[in-house]
């Protein structure tokens, strides 16, 4: 699987985990869980260092800290954060703008 590939995989998984958790239909939990197993997958792709990022994968990566780093109450209630997330998500679901203040990186 190339990093395109895997981006192109979890961010569908990403948005429907947090659109889902958003939406009460989730434990916070699960959406732990996920980000856990992400990075043990992530382990498995082969890439170098020198491989460049595309926006997706930018984006990706930056939600996916944002998941890990902040509590369950701030990803749920926050509002300036749930909107920036908001905005993330739809462009993970390729129906938004690149939000370019997301500069995540690769693990």
């Amino acid at each position: 699987m190339t990093v395109q590939e895997f981006v192109n995989q979890k961010a569908k998984q990403l948005s429907f985990y947090l659109k889902s958790f958003w939406q009460g239909e989730m434990p916070f939990k699960e959406l732990e869980l996920f980000f856990w197993d992400t990075l043990e997958e992530w382990g498995q792709i082969a890439h170098s260092l020198t491989q460049p990022y595309t926006q997706k994968e930018r984006v990706f990566w930056h939600v996916l800290h944002q998941v890990q780093f902040w509590t369950e109450d701030t990803i749920k209630g926050d509002q300036v954060l749930v909107d920036e997330l908001k905005t993330c998500v739809l462009f993970l679901d390729g129906n938004g703008h690149c939000p370019f203040d997301c500069v995540g990186i690769r693990p």
